[in-house]
């Protein structure tokens, strides 16, 4: 008895067409893949990501030079008017040569008077502070010392107080201002809502009205006096 063998079925060319498609997509991958692995294009994207500019310098009107603190205004000073805190100072000039940086015209400098609020409940005491601008073109050098600072308290025509009535220990202090440049205290000289005098500086002072009566700040560096005032009130 023969037996014979059925005949191979053949394949249509659908089939092969899809076989060879699918050989050539993934030839195509791997050459990628290579490719990829070679050519690393993630890396020139990272060199020419944005570096992180440095941050700018401060302009001349916002350096950290600050006001010395004058001390000693009244019988019992407050640890902020006690304190006087260091000021930026000039370079040394090189020995043999001159400086060439001139004095403060008074025309040049803007003073103002400064409060930490306009009015103030019972009991609290109010803080001031002096600002003071080079408003010239160039560089200029100024004492700005406590010697040559004076805050000064009125009401109408009555002056209640004055910070150089019992001041100790001042002195003078010399700065270079940039052209523009805006300084302040250091820190804030509180006012013991007391009336001043050279005669009471270690004994009792008559307190100030409150109420709602109203105060004026004016204040003077270096001889240059404060074009306005401050006003605040007390209660």
């Amino acid at each position: 008895m023969t037996s014979s063998t059925p005949p191979r079925r053949r394949h249509s060319p659908a089939v092969y067409r899809r076989r060879r498609l699918m050989v050539l997509v993934v030839l195509v991958a791997i050459i990628a893949v290579v490719w990829l692995l070679i050519t690393q294009p993630w890396s020139g994207a990272a060199s020419q990501s944005p570096k992180a500019e440095p941050e700018a310098s401060p302009s001349p009107d916002q350096t950290a030079l600050s006001l010395p603190v004058p001390v000693g205004q009244s019988p019992e000073p407050t640890p902020s008017a006690t304190a006087s805190p260091p000021v930026t100072t000039p370079a040394p000039t090189p020995s043999g040569t001159a400086t060439t940086t001139p004095a403060c015209a008074n025309d040049d400098l803007l003073v103002e008077p400064i409060i930490d609020k306009e009015a103030y409940r019972s009991g609290e005491k109010p803080k001031l502070s002096i600002a003071l601008t080079n408003t010239g073109d160039v560089d200029c050098t100024l004492n700005v010392g406590t010697s040559t600072q004076k805050f000064t308290i009125s009401s109408g025509s009555d002056v209640w107080w004055r910070s150089t009535d019992c001041q100790s220990k001042p002195s003078d202090q010399i700065v270079l201002l940039a052209a523009g440049q805006r300084v302040s205290s250091a820190a804030p000289l509180e006012w013991d809502r007391t009336r001043s005098s050279v005669k009471t500086c270690e004994g009792d002072r008559p307190s100030a009205p409150g109420g709602g009566a109203s105060y004026h700040l004016t204040v003077e560096i270096a001889g240059v006096e404060s074009d306005g005032s401050a006003q605040f009130l007390l209660y």
